[in-house]
């Protein structure tokens, strides 16, 4: 019989569920999390309570069988936050635990196969995000940017931005999931965040612009329209690197 498993959504809390599926031995797990569960009129429900020591016991096992880009693509789908993709990590995982060699580039298996794919899909947001985040400055001197990314790489992304940007204090906000990451010249910390102002209209902004933001802005926008050559674009090109859903959050697509 099919057993619902709900858990609260965090990284650890998945392992504390892999590390109960073994220790109740439930054999068809359907995993969601707490929030997003409906209820069921069939089949039992199991609530776990995160636990870092039953889940740093899975990590610790899973290190012995898994390369560090295998556990990485692991955590990849956990960012996709795609449906159904617990229970696709909970299979992968039972395949790697279960097989007498390494398994983890047997793409003849469905979910190795899902896995490395998802993971392929998060790495390009990722790269696209670290390459069309644009900051704007305001009057207490914070750099910030509103990103709207398919999957959560906010957590994939906050190193490259540290290490380029460790002069300046930024904070990039994710709109769709309501929280960012914010840098004060020391550490990168996760903030949450609900902003009631529409972020792109300039006059709500306008009260926490810096000053010199719009010039900032027009400058960027004269630049990029004098690098365009007429005569050789290629507009279906320029959408395959730049694709349309990212226009909103660049200064020079206003």
């Amino acid at each position: 019989m099919v057993e619902k498993v709900l858990y609260d959504g965090s990284w650890t809390g998945f392992f504390t569920v892999v590390f109960e599926v073994y220790e109740y031995k439930i054999n068809s797990a359907v995993i969601e999390k707490k929030d997003e569960c409906n209820g069921s009129l069939f089949g039992n429900t199991h609530v776990t309570q995160t636990d870092a020591v039953k889940a740093r016991r899975v990590i610790d096992k899973l290190g012995q069988r898994l390369t560090s880009k295998a556990f990485r693509q692991l955590y990849d789908n956990f960012l996709s936050e795609e449906k159904g993709v617990e229970d696709t990590m909970l299979r992968y995982i039972r395949y790697i635990l279960s097989a007498k060699v390494a398994v983890e580039n047997n793409y003849a298996n469905a979910d190795v196969l899902a896995l490395q794919q998802m993971s392929r899909k998060v790495h390009r947001e990722k790269h696209h995000m670290e390459a069309f985040v644009r900051f704007q400055l305001t009057k207490d001197e914070l750099y910030y940017a509103i990103v709207q990314p398919d999957y959560n790489v906010l957590p994939l992304i906050l190193s490259h931005f540290k290490n380029r940007y460790a002069d300046q204090r930024w904070l990039i906000y994710d709109s769709r999931r309501k929280y960012g990451i914010y840098y004060d010249l020391q550490q990168v910390t996760e903030v949450q965040l609900d902003f009631a102002a529409d972020l792109q209209n300039k006059n709500e902004l306008s009260v926490i612009y810096d000053e010199k933001e719009d010039l900032y802005q027009t400058l960027w926008q004269q630049y990029f329209k004098s690098i365009n050559i007429a005569a050789r674009k290629n507009m279906k090109l320029h959408i395959q690197h730049m694709p349309k859903r990212y226009w909103k959050y660049l200064v020079e697509k206003q």
